[in-house]
């Protein structure tokens, strides 16, 4: 009772051989995660660019239009 079984530490060597045998089937596994962090948080920084862009489009358009109606009203 104290000890494990044969059954015991076959199960224990399959779970290791499935986890760390092979190919590095973990690291290959945290390599895709990792690929798909990185691809992620670069998807994330080129919209926050797009809409900071946007955003300063939206604001020198309201500037140029303020500019040309204060010009309008000023030669009236």
């Amino acid at each position: 009772m104290g000890t494990f079984s044969i059954w015991h530490w076959l199960i224990v060597l399959v779970v290791v051989l499935v986890l760390f045998g092979g190919r590095g089937k973990i690291p290959s596994l945290m390599g895709d995660v990792a690929k798909g962090i990185k691809s992620f948080k670069s998807t994330m920084k080129e919209q926050e660019e797009d809409s900071a862009g946007e955003k300063k489009i939206e604001a020198d358009t309201t500037a140029t239009s303020t500019t040309q109606d204060e010009k309008t009203a000023a030669k009236s």
